[in-house]
Parts: structure tokens; sequence; C-alpha cells
């Protein structure tokens, strides 16, 4: 049912930001069909495929992209498809016979979609790296972190999955809409470099405007404000308030019982560390229970710092469904939402290989080319 209905996507498969990227096309009701590698049974049972969550929505076929009819097996789906995403280091795929060259050949209104960490071009092209790399390379995680501590890599949030798999996925869809126009595929070279640097433009923006320093810890957003913050409270939990504007910090004041004290000027940096530690020591006078009972459903932008398993039960999450239950496992729901074309999830995750007759024959194999190519080894 959703949006993308109708679009025909093959997943190589990889790890991070690709299976994510593939995971939202899915979401959104693409047909996505994951080429996973051959593995034996007891490697399925190890990675628990059923619980890797980012590989939900779609079927799998396991094919040796090392074997030259497995190859061809893969350039066959090409000619039906729509999309291709890959997530290997630049050269991985021209090594196997895959590259944009070869597919486009095949089918030449093919949107080829790569991702990678450092891009496709470029001295550091083909090193290896990881998340942290890449946010630290393009200027991020040093803005990330308390005054006078090192810096705090954001999990892996900010490159692989926001940088890289999310930028992915929409750059594959803006290639699939320019293609209604033009008839032409074309490749998306999305690096989680550049897609990190690209989530900080709103923090170069208050650099340009001289409203942002290069000390973390010290600004309005990273933790320097009173007024932007997490706060211990009696019993070890925390919340988090976030008021920005002057009217909800008129509120903060109030509700914290400050209201009617000498104290200065809220944009007054020099002070906000004194201000700070009067704040920690009113919330932690309170559990995080009773200062919900005080602050949730106001305007002070105020919100209990809740852990992953807290959050699915929050009354507001479960009332928007944020969180589904698939094959019992609670998971984040498909975002963003459609009044006429609800995503959904298709099916939990599958093992490698799970699908492989099925989905050639829906994609136009005949038995005997199946019985074929099992005999050569090219499929599962």
């Amino acid at each position: 049912m959703g949006p993308l209905k109708g679009v025909k996507v093959l997943e190589i498969a990889s790890i991070g930001p690709g299976p994510f990227a593939a995971m939202m096309l899915s979401d959104m009701g693409a047909e996505v069909l994951r080429i996973d590698r051959i593995i034996g049974e007891s490697q399925v049972d190890l990675i628990k495929a059923e619980t890797d969550l980012l590989n939900r929505g779609r079927k799998s076929v396991s094919i040796d992209l090392k074997n030259p009819a497995g190859v061809e097996v893969v350039l066959r789906l090409v000619e039906g498809s729509d999309l291709l995403i890959e997530g290997f280091r630049p050269g991985v795929m021209e090594r196997l016979g895959l590259g944009p060259e070869v597919c486009l050949e095949r089918n030449p209104s093919l949107v080829y979609g790569r991702v990678t960490g450092w891009g496709q071009e470029g001295p550091l092209a083909r090193t290896a790296g990881h998340d942290i790399n890449y946010i630290a390379l393009a200027g991020v995680l040093s803005a990330i972190g308390r005054v006078d501590q090192a810096p705090v890599p954001p999990l892996n949030l900010l490159g692989d999955f926001g940088g890289g798999g999310m930028l992915l996925a929409f750059g594959v869809v803006c290639a699939l809409l320019e293609r209604t126009t033009s008839g032409e595929g074309q490749v998306v070279d999305a690096a989680m470099v550049d897609g990190a640097a690209l989530l900080m433009t709103m923090i170069h923006a208050l650099r340009a405007m001289d409203a942002w320093n290069l000390e973390r810890g010290t600004n309005l957003l990273d933790t320097g404000a009173p007024f932007y913050e997490t706060y211990e409270c009696r019993d070890g939990e925390y919340i988090s308030v976030g008021s920005l504007e002057p009217q909800f910090y008129d509120l903060l004041i109030k509700l914290t019982g400050l209201e009617g004290g000498k104290l200065p000027d809220q944009m007054d940096r020099t002070a906000w560390p004194a201000l700070k530690d009067r704040m920690a020591q009113i919330f932690k006078s309170k559990t995080r229970e009773e200062w919900c009972e005080v602050m949730e459903g106001t305007d002070v932008c105020f919100a209990p710092v809740l852990s992953m398993t807290e959050a699915p039960e929050h009354p507001h999450l479960k009332h928007r469904g944020t969180y589904i239950k698939v094959a019992d496992i609670t998971q984040p729901a498909p975002a963003p939402r459609f009044s006429r074309t609800a995503p959904e999830v298709s099916r939990p995750p599958s093992r490698p290989g799970q699908h492989t007759e099925e989905a050639l024959l829906e994609r136009g194999f005949t038995g005997e080319e199946i019985a074929g190519l099992r005999e050569h080894e090219a499929i599962a």
C-alpha cells in the first residue's frame, strides 16, 4: 500500500547504511529483493537472521557473485528492476562484473545507488573506515560532547543512517522521479562523509552568524545552555528540557521555583554554568515521575529521558503507533506517515536465501533454469 508500490529494487547485501536504505524503500511499499551470499545453515543460525530488523520487509535469494552464472542471474534481475543499491568499497562491484556501466548497458533506465563512507572519488575513497571516522573528518564529531571532555560518538546514527542510508534512499527516489521526464537511469553516489557534513548545515549557519563557537559544550544546543540540557532526578533517572524561546524559558523558571529571584538574562553565557548548577540541584529534588507530573504536557519543552524499553510504552508513542510488533519483536514503525498510501512492514527479516526459488520464479526464471543454476552452484 505504500507510495513506492510497484517499484522493483535489487539490494546487494551489505551492512549498516545499505540495509537501512533498503528497509526504508521496502517500508514505503517497494518490492525489494535482497541478494545474499551463499552461507551454510550453521552460519544462518549464528547471525540470528530473524532478529536483524534492518532486513525486514523483503525476500532473500542467495547467489554466488564469484560464479559467472551467478553474475548473469543478477544481470537478468537488473533488466527488470528500477533500482539497484550496493554498499561496497569503490571498485568491488566492478570487479564482480556488476558495475554501473555493465548494469546500465543491460537496463539504461536503471537507477544505480551506491553508499560508501568516503565516496566514490577522493584520496581516501578506497580506504577502510566506520561511522566514527566519517563524522570525525566531516567536522561533526568535534562539536558533540560536554565542555572539557572528549567528543562523544552519537551511536552510529549520523554517519551510517542519517548521512548514509537515509541520504541514499532520498537520492535514489530523486533519481527515480527524474527518470519520469528523461527516461534515463543514472548513478547515485551517497557518501557518509558528505551526508554527515550536510546534517551540520544549521550549525555552520550559526557559526557564520557568530552564534556558535568551536569549544564544544558551551553553545546553545550542545549542553552549554542550562535551558537545553538533561538533568538527573532524585531516583537516578533523567529528564530533558529545551526551553529555547523566551516564553518557554519563562515557564521553566516558574515551574522550577526560580521565578521572582534575581536571575541573569537568558542569553548571558557567562551566567550559564552557575544557573545550570542551580537547576541541577532543583531537578534532583524530585523523581522523574514527579517532574513529569509538573512539566509534561506544558510548553516548557520537556520530556523524560526514556530507555529503549520504556519508549514504546509511553502514551503518546502508543497512540501514534510509533513502535509496532512484527513476529513478536518490538521495533520502530515505518515513517513518515501518508494520508492515502499507508506504508507497512510486509514481512519479518528473512534468512539468507530463504526465497531463492520463489523469488527467481517470480522474476521470470523457469524451474529448469533454477535447477541448472543449483547444479552449477550459482545459487543456494
